[in-house]
Order: structure tokens, then C-alpha cells, then sequence
């Protein structure tokens, strides 16, 4: 059995599976995790997979093999198929990074069925396959591992407008906490990150929404708003919630598990 204080020891490069990576924070996770030295698989929908081959292209330049794959995450069999790739192709799985996702804003009272069902489809049933996978998948390997997953900082606080995303990441918080009880044994650690804004074309076209519905003349004043009561006034990048990924990836976090870690310039402080 593996220790959970220690990364496992090889003389091969650890290998990351990152889901949702064909662009934003996951592309930023994807070439952050080659630049520490992990050999990537890249995974999203068959929609993205010119994304993805550019992904794939930059990961490559840096010295670290790459292989792309198209996966549905709310679909069973692709989730089995994509960890069974990545450990074909790559000789194994160290760390799972469970990014993919999506948002709705509306009015919890303009909301239907299939709203709350496209939501958690992705976000609340697609991580409970990835993470379920790749958990079986280490523990046959037997060399421990690290699992990570996107909650949001709406996963800690409900927020107007959000109401089933926030819903969604808030069980992800919940999956996180109770899989790392079952996973220490195993030398396997289960830790999230809980981001904030941050600047992609998700944040934009949700800023959109959100300044519409509550009367505010575009994005970028509903993002100044949030800016005015942040400690670092900024909206977050990419690369700072891959740096996040990197030290839960990493040695350094060995001792941390079960958390979720907000990343979002100082709005929401546990």
C-alpha cells in the first residue's frame, strides 16, 4: 500500500488526465502540469478538437508527450474509455484533473428541467465518473495518486442568478471531502479548487447574462463591482488557478487532502 505522506517514486514522468482542457483555465492546467515535467493526456468534446490539437501542439514544445481525447464526461463509457487510453497510451495515471464543466445564470423561478439537468449532467454526474475512474484505476495500480477537481467559490457561497451551478460545485466540495476519507489508505489525496472570475470567454459571456438581468449597461461593470470588493482588485487568469493544480499535483501538498482551495483574490475567506 502506497504512503500518503509521499508522491509516488519512479523514474518515469507522472502522467495527467485533464478533462474541459481544450481552452481556459483547463489548457492553462494542461501546460503548466508539461512545464513541472507530468506527460499529459488532454481530453474534451469532439466539438473542441481543433482546441485540443493546439493544445496538444504547445504541451508537445515543452518536451512532455501529449495524446487528445474526445470525451463526454456525463457519458460512462467515454469516461471508462478516456482513463483506459490514457493508461494504454502513457503507461498509467498519477493525477486527474476533473475541469471540465458548465454554468447557467438565470433566475432560479425562469429555470426548467432540462436547465438543472444540462448542468448537472457535466458538472455533478461527469466528475462523479471521472473521479469514480480514475480512483479505481489508481488504486489497481497501487502507487498512489492525486484526484482534483473544480468546484468555484459559488460552491461555498450561493450566489443570485446561479443558483443550479452553484448547486452543482457545492456537491463537487462534498464528493471531494467524503472521496478522501475512502482514498488515504490507497496513498491517493482528493482536493479541489474553488476559483473565482476568472478571464476566459466562459467569464465573459456569463458576466453578460448576469449584468442584464440585474440592470447593469455590460460585463465590465459587473466585474468592476466584484473587483471593489476583492483584497487583490483583479480578475484571476488561467495560470493562476494552474498554479493552484500544480501544487496539488505536486509533492508539497503530499499532507493535504479532502479540501477546497479558493483561489479568487480574497472575496470569500474561510
Amino acid at each position: 500500500m502506497a504512503d500518503p505522506a509521499t508522491p509516488p517514486q519512479t523514474n518515469q514522468p507522472l502522467i495527467a488526465l485533464i478533462t474541459g482542457a481544450a481552452q481556459g483555465i483547463g489548457r492553462a492546467i494542461a501546460l503548466r502540469l508539461a512545464e513541472d515535467g507530468l506527460d499529459i493526456a488532454i481530453a474534451d468534446l469532439k466539438s473542441q478538437r481543433t482546441n485540443l490539437d493546439g493544445v496538444a501542439e504547445d504541451v508537445r514544445a515543452k518536451g512532455r508527450r501529449c495524446i487528445v481525447l474526445e470525451c463526454d464526461i456525463s457519458q460512462e463509457e467515454e469516461v471508462l474509455q478516456m482513463v483506459q487510453a490514457t493508461e494504454k497510451e502513457l503507461d498509467g495515471l498519477d493525477v486527474m484533473v476533473a475541469n471540465a464543466g458548465r454554468i447557467i445564470v438565470k433566475p432560479m423561478v425562469d429555470t426548467n428541467l432540462a436547465d438543472f439537468d444540462g448542468i448537472f449532467n457535466t458538472n455533478v454526474r461527469g466528475t462523479f465518473l471521472c473521479l469514480r475512474t480514475a480512483a479505481q484505476a489508481m488504486i489497481r495500480r497501487g502507487r498512489g495518486g492525486r484526484i482534483i477537481s473544480a468546484s468555484s467559490v459559488a460552491g461555498k457561497k450561493g450566489m443570485p442568478l446561479n443558483s443550479i451551478y452553484c448547486a452543482s460545485k457545492s456537491a463537487i466540495r462534498s464528493f471531494t471531502q467524503a472521496l478522501a476519507g475512502e482514498l488515504g489508505p490507497h496513498g491517493i489525496t482528493v482536493n479541489a479548487y474553488a476559483p473565482g472570475p476568472v478571464d476566459t470567454l466562459l467569464l465573459q459571456s456569463s458576466a453578460e447574462a448576469c449584468a442584464k438581468y440585474i440592470g447593469l449597461p455590460d460585463a465590465k461593470t459587473f466585474l468592476q463591482g466584484y473587483q471593489t470588493n476583492a483584497a487583490l482588485p483583479r480578475i484571476g487568469t488561467p495560470e493562476d488557478i494552474a498554479g493552484m493544480v500544480s501544487f496539488l499535483a505536486g509533492k508539497d501538498s503530499a499532507y493535504i487532502t479532502g479540501q477546497t482551495l479558493t483561489v479568487d483574490g480574497g472575496v470569500w475567506m474561510d
